[in-house]
């Protein structure tokens, strides 16, 4: 199903690995095509070609991906795409942009994670070619979906994200840096997998967001938020309980395993406090808790702090 925000602008639920309200792909559509907004992973390609035909679109209309990170559930699809559609152009972070020309790097990292389930996730990964790629840095207008487009640099989440901004809409466009809320109104998680957490870059990162004035935030997980200030402020709160929690789990206990057990368990509680036991698996598809333990510890030991 495709939701509308605005004029031009609605997004698809991937239904990724079968579930509603996890994985977001943003669709503007403008005299210029079809731009992506995270087109999400190679596995749910079926699903976002249905609802484009739903639209009276297809892939084929698409001219351009805006990513907001290279992490695959966001932006996986994005080799597949253009070895069917040599035409598009992606838009990515400068740091992000080799990682996507030549994904081994990429694949190796999230195959320490994801393991034997890697294809089963995700699917096939291919190499963009380096003349497809507009990198960026924040700071850039883009024009994409007939619109003009605000970048802006978002460190925290990923070292190589960006979010996106929309003035005549006020909708920002923000990946994770806004974290995962699979519910309107539930819990707001910062997803923290590893490597690059880094929790005074997002801090500063919502700073700059909240500085757009934003009538809106969209989710790669979940979709619209539309009382910005009130959610970035739950996020701020929620980020500093995950590096206390990790913090105090260091202390607790001296092996990794019971370390990251304590973690999950009160991560998981702090979620079910808002929500149904199956919104809350729900959280753990969209941003999980073993890998959250792992992103916020690996910060723990390397800030010293």
């Amino acid at each position: 199903m495709t939701t509308t925000l605005a004029s031009g602008i609605s997004y698809a639920d991937l239904s990724f690995q079968g579930l509603p309200r996890i994985i977001a792909t943003g669709l503007l559509q403008g005299p210029d095509g079809l731009a992506l907004v995270d087109p999400g992973p190679a596995s749910s390609l079926p699903a976002l070609e249905c609802q484009l035909q739903v639209m009276g679109a297809s892939l084929a209309d698409v001219t351009a991906l805006l990513v907001t990170h290279i992490h695959l559930d966001h932006s996986g699809a994005a080799g597949t795409l253009l070895a069917r559609h040599p035409h598009i152009r992606v838009f990515v972070h400068e740091k992000g942009a080799p990682h996507l020309v030549d994904p081994a790097k990429l694949l190796a990292s999230a195959g320490r994670l994801y393991g034997a389930e890697m294809d089963r996730l995700w699917g096939e990964v291919l190499p963009v070619p380096a003349s497809a790629i507009v990198a960026l840095a924040g700071g850039e207008q883009i024009a994409a979906g007939g619109r003009a487009w605000r970048v802006a640099y978002t460190p925290g989440h990923a070292s190589h994200h960006v979010s996106y901004f929309s003035d005549d809409t006020g909708i920002a466009f923000v990946g994770d840096t806004a974290g995962v809320q699979v519910v309107p109104g539930g819990f707001v998680l910062p997803p923290t997998p590893p490597p690059d957490i880094d929790v005074p870059a997002w801090l500063a990162s919502l700073d700059t967001i909240e500085g757009w004035h934003p009538q809106s935030l969209f989710l790669t997980h979940f979709g619209p938020t539309h009382t910005p200030a009130a959610h970035l402020a739950e996020l701020r709160d929620h980020l500093q309980l995950s590096e206390q929690l990790a913090r105090e789990a260091t202390v607790r206990f001296e092996d990794e395993p019971s370390r990251e057990a304590w973690f999950m368990d009160q991560l998981r509680y702090a979620v079910a406090r808002r929500t149904s036991d199956t919104d809350v698996r729900a959280y753990q598809v969209a941003g999980r808790f073993d890998l959250n333990w792992r992103g916020m510890a690996r910060y723990v030991t390397k800030s010293g702090r």
